[in-house]
């Protein structure tokens, strides 16, 4: 597979789960990645490693999506180390679970700050940096639209937010050729929601499929986006989760 082959790449959250998924599809379709962590370095660097042994150039930068300066310096970091930018996937995200009452303030605000605010800086840190045919692909959730119970208010909050974002960069990107789109996964078999965790099961009775889906499927999605195929979507939002919100 090369359909990326010639393009860099930044996929922030990339050293587990999701985002190490993305780092090797987008590396086996031909891609350089640059990924971020914040306390995996020995996860980062086996990612790394992984994609060096297929031909790939590939490199960790340690980053705190909670930090504005971070945000935007690891976008700084990446086009450095792989001599420009050409695909943007900003997955890096928390979960706060609770009722809002009971979220303390500092929850909240980091939860807007690494799924929201960290994802406006990286993109308009890497907007310089893109040309025609370039991407943008932020990582939402199918929770973005429905909320099938309680306790999810901020988190689904600021995945909606990310749809807001998305559609509207489209507009202001479209004309140099930059697509903008927005990939939702429903219940994914991670460490943030295994497949045999604690109300697995009630998740697994709603989804169409009845059953997780995995890493490789949302990467999957991404990598098309990403490739030339997808050249004509933009501002778009993708659900990768089984039918969930069937």
């Amino acid at each position: 597979m090369s359909k990326l082959q010639g393009k860099r790449a930044l996929v922030t959250g990339g050293s587990r789960g999701i985002g190490a998924a993305i780092a090797r599809r987008l590396a086996a379709e031909g891609a350089d990645v640059a990924i971020t962590y914040q306390r995996s370095a020995e996860a980062a660097k086996r990612v790394v490693e992984e994609i060096r042994a297929t031909g790939r150039r590939a490199v960790a930068i340690a980053a705190d999506s909670a930090d504005s300066r971070a945000a935007e310096d690891m976008v700084s970091a990446a086009v450095a180390q792989l001599g420009g930018l050409d695909i943007l996937v900003n997955n890096a995200g928390i979960l706060e679970v609770g009722r809002l009452e009971e979220l303390s303030v500092e929850g909240i605000e980091r939860s807007l700050a690494v799924n929201v605010r960290a994802v406006v800086l990286a993109s308009r840190a890497a907007i310089p940096h893109l040309g025609p045919k370039s991407r943008i692909i932020n990582i939402g959730s199918c929770l973005a639209s429905q909320v099938p119970g309680p306790g999810l208010a901020v988190y689904a909050m600021t995945k909606a937010a990310l749809v807001g974002l998305t559609k509207g960069l489209a507009r202001d990107l479209g004309s140099n050729g930059t697509t903008v789109n927005i990939v939702h996964p429903g219940p994914t078999d991670t460490d943030m929601n295994p497949a045999t965790g604690a109300g697995a099961e009630g998740q697994r009775q709603r989804i169409a499929l009845g059953q997780y889906g995995s890493p490789e499927d949302i990467a999957a999605s991404v990598a098309f986006l990403a490739s030339e195929d997808g050249r004509h979507i933009t501002g778009a939002e993708l659900a990768v989760d089984g039918g969930i919100n069937a």
